[in-house]
Formats: structure tokens, sequence, C-alpha cells
């Protein structure tokens, strides 16, 4: 696929620039901490393990309806609803930060950090438009890690609560960022949302993440990425300079 006119790329982050590593000092400190700020009599592990059980009933509903719910809410009515609320809505921003802390340490994939430079320096506009619950992480780590002036817009379901596959949430990334939906790439992980989502936008290309490590991709006539990369520095080849894009020297895969 060649395109002259592209010149805006968005991401996806989870399973596409950041992937979760193990540190299990790092994940009983976050359990042992939603413990104490909930007030529960549970070994820290254990009540872990209760609580992602009512998280999959959560993610349902927020699936089902391409919302996310408050970070008070999600406490008060799925995670900890027998708990005080008071208390729940008190400390809910912690809470999620910790529960977010509690699955792994996040890092940016390996090449991440260069290839968005390099990508800024040819010209091309970067915005993020992610899934995930909690208010202060995404913030936090752009500040920390000084990535924020590279993202012209950054939309967390978190604050806007929509979800992808939502073209809502696109939208607002590319009114942010000054571009139309033709003049867009998105890349992403998650077939059934991060490409159905950008292909109902109307996106001018989408391309999926294979890494090694990851679920194999199951593609359908629906899903279809236009082209696939196995890491991300690949898509340096795909973008020499904006405006422009050449899917062919990724390995473009096409309906």
């Amino acid at each position: 696929m060649a395109n002259r006119d592209i010149r805006a790329i968005f991401l996806d982050l989870g399973g596409t620039f950041r992937i979760v590593t193990p540190d299990e000092a790092y994940t009983d400190a976050a359990k042992k901490r939603i413990v104490e700020l909930v007030g529960a009599d549970m070994e820290p592990r254990a009540y872990y393990d209760f609580i992602m059980e009512r998280y999959e009933g959560y993610r349902g509903w927020a699936l089902k309806f391409m919302c996310e719910a408050p970070e008070d809410m999600l406490w008060t009515r799925w995670l900890a609803p027998e708990y005080d609320h008071a208390r729940l809505e008190k400390h809910a921003t912690e809470l999620t930060y910790a529960l977010r802390r509690a699955k792994g340490r996040r890092v940016v994939v390996r090449g991440g950090v260069e290839t968005l430079k390099t990508l800024v320096a040819r010209g091309y506009k970067l915005g993020v438009v992610s899934d995930l619950i909690g208010t202060v992480e995404i913030d936090e780590w752009l500040d920390g890690e000084g990535l924020r002036p590279y993202f012209c817009t950054v939309q967390q379901s978190s604050v806007t609560l929509l979800r992808k596959p939502h073209p809502a949430i696109y939208l607002l990334a590319l009114r942010e960022a000054g571009v139309r939906p033709e003049q867009s790439v998105f890349v992403g992980d998650n077939l059934e949302r991060d490409i159905i989502g950008a292909k109902a936008t109307g996106f001018g290309a989408t391309i999926a993440v294979d890494y090694p490590d990851a679920a194999p991709l199951k593609i359908t006539p629906e899903n279809r990425p236009d082209g696939i990369i196995r890491n991300f520095g690949a898509l340096l080849a795909a973008f020499p300079g904006a405006p422009g894009m050449d899917l062919g020297a990724i390995g473009q895969r096409s309906v």
C-alpha cells in the first residue's frame, strides 16, 4: 500500500509500545498496598486473586458497552462493594494505581523510544489512544521518562470514559492532533479493538504488532490489518518521512 499523504501515527500502549515484565517484589508491594487501602483482612496475594476474578465481570461490562468506569465506581460497584464506600472513594485513585502495578512492571519495548524520536524527526505527528484503568499512571510515566513532548495527543479510556473500538475515542485524538482519519495510521496489538476501531473511524491504514512472545494473531476479514510488524522499530521502514508510507517494506497483508 502506497499512500503519499500520511501525516500522523497513533499508538496503542499496552502490548504495543509497552510490555509487562515480572518483578515479584514490585507486584507484592502493590498487592499489600491494595489490602491496606481497602481494609481487607486477607493475605495480599489471595485478595488480589479474589478481586481479579471480580475484575473479569467489570471487564465484560466495559467491553460490551465500550466505556470505562470512573475509578471510584470501579471499586464501589465491582471490586470491593462490601467495604466502606467512603473509604474506597477516598483511595480510589491510589487503589487503581496499585492494581495496575500488581500485574507487573511496565517497560517500553526495545527500540521504542529511539523509534519515536526518529518518526517525529521525520515529520510525523504521534498520538496515543489507550484503554486502561487509572488516571495517574500514564501522565506520571510520560513526564518521568520525558516522552510527553513526542506526543501531540494522549487519549486514555480512564479519562475519556470511552473504550476502543468506539470511534469516539479515536475522533478525540484526531481532533486534538489536527489531522483527518485518512491521513493517519493506527498501530496496535489487539485486532478486535485497536484495528477494528481504527477501520471504523476511517483511518488510512492499520498496522498490527505480532511480537514473538505474544499470543498468535487471529485474523479475520473484519479485523485484518494492512500491515504486520514483528518489532516496533520496523515502523521506521514503513514511514520514511511525512507525508508518506510504504507498507510493502514491512510485509503488507491485504484483504
